[in-house]
């Protein structure tokens, strides 16, 4: 078991003012992690990660609540692709632009997604997969995953 600890560093300086800054977050306890590159084919939806409360609930899947930290890294220079954040019957999508990385938390209890502009802040879901489609250019994304 090792600790995994996350910095997030702005560094930026505006009128001869630092406007930058650092926070931290420590994961304890970690005793697995996955690294990978995943080539997302243009024109088609690509499943990177499948969650279930148990390794044997779906194939390739991931131990919904054992995971503690997830980053998905656009690898592409100038190309955007969507990200979708799917639950059981709701989901979430996000456009990732070239450079950027989404960073989840805990994908048990993580999201609610609704239909209008009135936050419910209500009971949350869980996220089951995370899907990504690239539309009309190969995109490279490199997904990151850390648990107990």
């Amino acid at each position: 078991m090792a600790d995994l600890t996350l910095t997030i560093t702005e560094s930026i300086t505006l009128n001869s003012v630092d406007q930058g800054g650092t926070t931290s977050k420590t994961f304890s306890s970690i005793g697995h992690t996955s690294k990978r590159i995943v080539t997302c084919p243009a024109s088609n939806t690509t499943t990177l990660l499948t969650f279930n409360t148990n390794v044997y609930g779906a194939a390739g899947a991931i131990d919904l609540e054992d995971t503690k930290y997830i980053r998905i890294t656009n690898l592409d220079s100038a190309n955007t692709l969507e990200l979708a954040m799917v639950g059981t019957a709701t989901l979430y999508q996000i456009s990732l632009r070239a450079g950027q990385s989404h960073l989840i938390s805990d994908p048990d209890n993580f999201m609610l997604a609704e239909a209008d502009t009135s936050p419910s802040f209500g009971s949350m879901a869980d996220i089951v997969t995370i899907q990504a489609n690239p539309g009309g250019d190969n995109i490279k994304l490199e997904v990151f995953t850390a648990g107990t």
